[in-house]
């Protein structure tokens, strides 16, 4: 029987199909947009559709000191921020254009007076790929640069790769499905590929290991609005039309409801 899932996958290693079979079980999951894609259109891709997301933490310690003798200190704070821009560097230099990486620090902290030279300092990046080999290899990489700058300047380092969600890839042949599916509800010319994946995340990727699955986006854009301006998903500015969670209940049951067929009629004596 197929489903749409719709719940959290945190208890997934516990296995939320456990007695289905990939002959006979897929998941399917819509994702509203407040940007980039007009209302009520949807967009999918065969293929990786959102990246894997883990964290970098850093923290590196030295010895703290007055701003006006740095010589008498061992400063974290321009290593920190060699290690930062150097990630930045690693991951054009390192990394294939064509199968990606994005590192972004979006946390840093050192000190609390403009005159003190502080212990440690430590920053945390979020870091998305779209393959389980790039997956590994940035790990290897980003671990390596930081502690070798470390190492550099004097200082001890402590550095931590967490993993957070998986890549999320669509099976082909139920995203052809899906896509055939959407067409009927919402016409032709409003589900359209998308030309990339998306560097978002989503623990809905977990499914994939267990069951083929297929990952869809709804705009949800208001009309007045225009989606390639707009603000998008986690702005503080950003507006979605609630209208269109018609069309997601409309469209994960009609896939949910195409796919239990198509698996029966594939069962032995069915």
């Amino acid at each position: 029987m197929a489903r749409s899932v719709s719940q959290s996958t945190g208890d997934l290693a516990d296995g939320p199909v456990p007695d289905r079979s990939p002959t006979d079980a897929a998941a399917y999951a819509v994702h509203v947009g407040a940007a980039l894609l007009p209302h009520g259109w949807v967009a999918t891709r065969p293929g990786p559709v959102m990246a894997a997301a883990d964290v970098l933490a850093v923290t590196l310690r030295g010895r703290g000191g007055h701003g006006s003798m740095p010589h008498t200190a061992l400063d974290p704070v321009p290593a920190a921020c060699e290690a930062v821009t150097a990630l930045q560097a690693m991951v054009t230099r390192r990394f294939d254009a064509f199968d990606p990486v994005v590192v972004t620090v979006g946390s840093f902290h050192a000190g609390t007076a403009d005159n003190v030279i502080p212990d440690e300092a430590e920053f945390a990046a979020t870091v998305r790929s779209f393959s389980w080999e790039t997956r590994e290899r940035v790990r290897e990489e980003s671990l390596g640069l930081v502690r070798g700058i470390a190492a550099a300047h004097g200082l001890e380092v402590d550095a931590e790769f967490r993993e957070g969600y998986p890549v999320t890839v669509n099976d082909p042949a139920e995203t052809a499905f899906a896509v055939s599916t959407a067409r009927e509800l919402v016409g032709d010319k409003r589900c359209v590929e998308l030309p990339h994946a998306i560097a978002g995340s989503e623990d809905f990727g977990l499914l994939g290991d267990h069951v083929p699955s297929a990952y869809l986006m709804l705009g949800a854009c208001p009309p007045e609005l225009d989606p390639f301006t707009a603000a998008y998903n986690h702005s503080p500015v950003a507006a979605f039309d609630d209208s269109v969670l018609d069309t997601a209940a409309a469209l994960l049951a009609a896939l949910a409801m195409g796919r239990s067929n198509g698996a029966e009629a594939r069962l032995p004596g069915a």
